[in-house]
């Protein structure tokens, strides 16, 4: 997976990150979705280090964040970088593997999971 998208409703053309079955507007009750790339720039809203990771992380913590891109619409990732990090400072969003191993009822399975992780810009 390299890309992850945002849906406009085709009704009222409400922006949402993840798909919904229903609009997420109050005043809408569409049901059909046109899928748009989320990609590019984006601004760091807020962050915070993680050090008490679950199982399957293989690392002494990670970055999280909140962003919003151009276009309004605010998703969540990791930040790609340790120094330097500051609330309001642009970013660029990737798509990569967030984590490689999921458990399974006392069982590891490799089952990479996408997400973004968000770089300097």
């Amino acid at each position: 997976m390299d890309q992850m998208y945002t849906y406009k409703c085709t009704k009222c053309g409400k922006l949402h990150h993840p798909r919904y079955i229903v609009c997420q507007n109050p005043d809408c009750d569409g049901r059909e979705f046109e899928k748009i790339p989320l990609e590019g720039k984006c601004r760091l809203l807020t962050w915070t280090r993680v050090y008490n990771l679950p199982e399957g992380y293989m690392c002494p913590w990670l970055n999280f964040g909140i962003v919003e891109f151009e276009n309004g619409v605010r998703v969540t990732g990791q930040v790609g970088f340790d120094e330097g990090i500051e609330s309001g400072m642009e970013l660029i969003a990737t798509v990569g593997i967030v984590k490689e191993k999921t458990i399974l009822y006392k069982e590891t399975v490799a089952a990479p999971q996408y997400g973004f992780i968000f770089q300097k810009a």
